[in-house]
């Protein structure tokens, strides 16, 4: 009985952390307006948007980032997938540097929506979410007109 009671409690801790975990998204993809010049970003390039390297697209124009919600499963799973650091590493890193004046962090937005809203609209824009996120081609809201730069592997 006590055995049979702890593989039950083993199970239940397995699959809780298989549910949270970051990876148990699909894919991951960084998105721009359809309107924008780019047709892709590097891994390296993308790194340097989202921490604050270089905020400077290949074209020379500045870049305008845009995360989900600040404790999202999709801001969790990026961070992990795209520098294997925990959204705690990732706040404190950016707690210095605005303290510092360097730079600022990329804007968050409220909801999936109006990530999709502003980066659609500004061509200077890009933002990542779960590609389960991006509206379909035969979508009723149109004016989301996005395409993908980089696909973060899982």
């Amino acid at each position: 009985m006590r055995r049979l009671r702890r593989l039950a409690i083993r199970m239940v801790l397995f699959i809780s952390c298989l549910v949270n975990a970051p990876w148990a998204l699909a894919g991951l993809v960084v998105v721009a307006s359809s309107q924008s010049p780019l047709s892709q970003l590097t891994r390296d390039q993308v790194v340097n948007i989202y921490m604050g390297g270089n905020r400077k697209l290949p074209d020379g124009s500045s870049a305008h980032a845009f995360e989900p919600e600040l404790d999202s499963a999709v801001r969790r799973a990026f961070y992990h997938r795209l520098l294997d650091k925990s959204v705690e590493e990732i706040n404190a890193y950016w707690a210095r540097l605005v303290f510092s004046g360097r730079t600022q962090p990329p804007v968050f937005t409220k909801n999936v929506a109006e990530l999709l809203e502003r980066v659609s609209k500004d061509p200077h824009a890009i933002g990542y979410l779960d590609q389960s996120q991006l509206p379909r081609a035969d979508s009723v809201a149109p004016g989301h007109d996005l395409k993908i730069l980089f696909v973060l592997p899982d």
